[in-house]
């Protein structure tokens, strides 16, 4: 019988110079043990981020006691952990069992012979990463810095995710703890160390799903095997020889349902169980093919995917660690987040080189909402070392990782890193000794790619991102004609909205504009003398160099400045929308040039100003809104020519089907005044952006808007305005916005909105987390609208504030 003592729970926690008698519950990070005993303050909250850098310098031991009755003690018995962060020593009654150097692997280390009956303790000690990185570092054979984001230094030296030692969106905390499995397991004669699968679609439409178990065991033996698929099952008897054995069994599914990527289909998924005796592995299989197309055009070459024979239009945001704090996580919160993505009409998130390799769970989660994946490889922005110690170890995390994975439907593509390319010309080092570095670097990614192709030969590879192509090591940062694009021109460089219609990239994997979070969450994190762009505490809640001085100069660009500071947080919102949806709308015109905008970035790991489209926590912020409008599967978007004299209005159809697209241009002046131009009607065919109509700048009169309504035969419709100059142009008169509040029960309310003029871009806030039904919308002279508010707390009696473009500027 195989035994295991599941070691969870609480835990001792010591550290040199602190109390006695200190806990931690694992998995879970010190951080959050510390402050949950009062030892130091929230670091979120104002400036302690600071006052909390000591934890980060200290060794922190962890520890607990389990009892082995007489008769169970006999036997091959070891550890099993995951997710360990990061350099570790474990010890069993005093025996040191296991060294572990890698956040992002699995250690199973033999304890048989440190056991002993009754009672047993085991302890972690979890070193400093900012003392392990500094040993690495000086036993490198030339310089190796590390990136600017990163005010805690070292990190590059450790895997270790690289924002934990902060990033220009996180906050710089370096932590340390457990956070994955914390067991003590017993062997009967073998047990699974992997369960990977592969998938042959055959011509005549079967597939032949080939699953390969890899078994671990001490001495050869007999161990009993059984396969299991949606019902199908077979069980044998397999012998096992002293350490790994592979075993394999080929279902073939005759007529199988296939997983779709969302908006395209259903999530066909089946159960798949491998039991070795007492042990069961279960995994969730969709069954499909994925191609890359990389084919060369007149342009340069395609990057698109094409998921079971169509190409899909990737649609989606980055990805980054749900939080700062493993302890404040959950799969709860993580869902939702995920399921906010899939609500706004996206179908991919790309995981991005800096963070983790998730849970288990995320990828269910990932699978079961057709959130197609784009997985990095954990490196982002720094130089690596390159020493045979560094990449065997490398080595040796992507194989388990890609073992672990690859069997999720949902994961895509498997990306080498992010922007180490790029980092080459970031530091004087390399710039001056160009040929070392890019060896160091090519060393790096060849590693990654051997392992990867070597654990799993067929999943797909791609080098970096941005990456104009394999062994192309040019600047993807600008040029469009290969590969995937990293577009940061108008947010780092400072160009205009308009300047994302100066480029035509394949795929686009990264491009994005900074907003304020949201009133309800600075009210969390500041005091009310704190509430001020330029403060302290709001410096320290933003983590890129001069990113304040971006979003106010912006707005200088564009708009009249806002009148008080919660109107400025609720125009860097709405300007962060507009941005982005220049982008998106103009690049989902050029398809199938252009095959894919994932937005940087969907989330934030604690309350801070960023590109995120929903705040710390999960609300939406008037970005996310306007990007379900914007990723609609049938649209209708405005591309104004680039000498401004005429507007194209393009239809953009993401599905497999002819669909009729019907719309109404009219102008609307300055008191929300409707004045029809013309209506028009034609079909889109499927997959493809088409002209429907061209209006002349002429046909729209001073200080008019061009306007237009849309009705799709796919059964949604939508609004749209285009403005020829800038909003600060307008003289915008009071919108005469009324509104009543009704409550609808279930922690639901009705709002009713009433306009008497034209109310541009019109904002519900409440004081309470939770969803709107729709927001950041337009409301014309006379026109009506009721929004519905999903509390989060549903006993919740939440305050509401309603702003508009006009409102937010006039001084009352």
């Amino acid at each position: 019988m195989t035994h295991l003592i599941d070691l969870s729970g609480s835990w001792s926690l010591a550290a040199e110079g602190q109390p006695e008698g200190l806990t931690i519950a694992l998995p879970g990070d010190v951080h959050s043990a510390l402050q949950a005993q009062d030892i130091i303050p929230d670091p979120y909250f104002g400036k302690n981020e600071e006052l909390v850098q000591w934890v980060a310098h200290k060794d922190w031991t962890v520890s607990r006691r389990f009892d082995l009755p007489m008769g169970v003690v006999e036997g091959d018995w070891y550890l099993d952990l995951d997710y360990v962060d990061t350099v570790a020593t474990i010890r069993v009654n005093g025996i040191v069992v296991a060294r572990t150097d890698n956040c992002f692997r699995r250690y199973r280390p033999d304890v048989t012979g440190a056991l002993k009956p009754g009672a047993n303790e085991i302890a972690i000690t979890l070193h400093s990463p900012v003392a392990e990185g500094k040993k690495v570092y000086d036993t490198q054979p030339f310089e190796v810095p590390w990136s600017a984001n990163c005010p805690i230094p070292y990190g590059n030296m450790l895997r270790k995710p690289q924002c934990h030692f902060g990033w220009d969106w996180n906050i710089a905390l370096a932590p340390s703890g457990l956070y994955g499995t914390i067991a003590l397991k017993k062997i009967e004669t073998a047990r699974i160390e992997h369960v990977t699968v592969s998938q042959k679609h055959k011509k005549d439409g079967s597939v032949e799903l080939d699953v390969a178990v890899t078994l671990y065991a001490r001495d050869p033996g007999t161990a009993p095997v059984q396969f299991e698929l949606d019902g199908w099952s077979l069980s044998r008897d397999c012998g096992v020889s002293a350490g790994e054995t592979v075993l394999h069994h080929v279902f073939v599914v005759e007529k199988p349902r296939l997983w779709q990527p969302a908006g395209s289909g259903a999530q066909e998924l089946y159960t798949l169980k491998v039991s070795v005796g007492e042990e069961t592995v279960v995994k969730s299989i969709g069954l499909r093919t994925v191609e890359l197309l990389t084919d060369p055009d007149e342009a340069g070459s395609r990057f698109a995917f094409r998921v079971n024979g169509q190409e899909v239009f990737c649609k989606g945001a980055n990805w980054i660690p749900a939080d700062a704090l493993f302890s404040r996580m959950s799969p709860e919160k993580t869902e939702a987040l995920l399921q906010s993505a899939v609500d706004a009409n996206m179908n991919m998130i790309r995981i991005w080189g800096g963070g983790f390799y998730e849970h288990d769970w995320f990828y269910d989660i990932c699978d079961r909402l057709g959130l197609m994946v784009w997985q990095d490889f954990m490196f982002a922005c720094n130089l690596y070392p390159s020493t045979p110690a560094f990449l065997d170890n490398v080595a040796h995390e992507v194989d388990y990782q890609v073992r672990r994975l690859g069997h999720h439907a949902s994961i895509v593509l498997w990306c080498g890193d992010n922007e180490l390319v790029g980092a080459l010309t970031w530091f004087d080092c390399s710039r001056k000794d160009r040929d070392r570095y890019l060896v160091a670097y090519d060393r790096l990614n060849r590693t990654i790619e051997t392992a990867m192709q070597k654990a799993a030969p067929d999943l797909i590879w791609w080098p970096s991102s941005p990456s104009c192509g394999y062994l192309n090591f040019g600047d993807a940062w600008h040029a469009d004609g290969a590969g995937d694009m990293h577009f940061w021109s108008v947010w780092h460089e400072n160009k205009s909205f308009d300047h994302y219609r100066t480029v035509k990239p394949r795929f686009c994997s990264e491009f994005g504009f900074q907003s304020y979070t949201s009133n309800l969450l600075i009210n969390q994190f500041a005091d009310k003398k704190d509430v001020n762009i330029a403060s302290p505490v709001m410096e320290v809640h933003q983590k890129n160099p001069g990113g304040n001085e971006r979003i106010a100069g912006t707005m200088f660009r564009y708009f009249r400045f806002p009148k008080d500071f919660a109107n400025f947080v609720y125009l860097s919102q709405i300007q962060q929308g507009l941005a982005i949806k220049t982008a998106v709308d103009y690049w989902r015109s050029l398809k199938p040039h252009c095959m894919g905008t994932i937005i940087w970035q969907l989330n934030d790991t604690w309350p801070v100003a960023s590109w995120a489209s929903l705040d710390y926590g999960g609300n939406w912020k008037a970005m996310h809104y306007q990007a379900r409008r914007f990723f609609e599967p049938v649209t209708m978007v405005a591309i104004p020519s680039a000498d401004g004299a005429e507007i194209e209005m393009r239809m953009v159809n993401d599905l497999t089907d002819n669909i009729e697209i019907s719309a109404d241009f009219y102008t609307v002046d300055l008191a929300g005044g409707r004045h029809p131009l013309r209506s028009a009607k034609a079909i889109c065919r499927p997959d493809k952006a088409m002209t429907l109509e061209t209006i002349a700048a002429t046909e729209i009169p001073a200080d008019h808007l061009l306007f237009w309504d849309f009705r799709t035969s796919a059964g949604n419709e939508g609004r749209g305005h285009h403005v020829a100059t800038t909003y600060k142009a307008l003289d915008l008169a009071p919108a005469g916005l009324i509104h009543d509040v009704r409550p609808a029960g279930e922690g639901r309310w009705h709002i009713s909105l009433t306009s008497a003029g034209l109310a541009l871009f019109v904002m519900l806030e409440a004081d309470v987390a939770g969803r709107f039904s729709d927001n950041a919308f337009d409301l014309l002279s006379g026109e009506s609208s009721t929004i519905t508010f999903t509390a989060e707390d549903s006993s919740a009696t939440p305050r509401f504030v309603v702003r508009d473009l006009e409102s937010c500027q006039a001084v009352e």
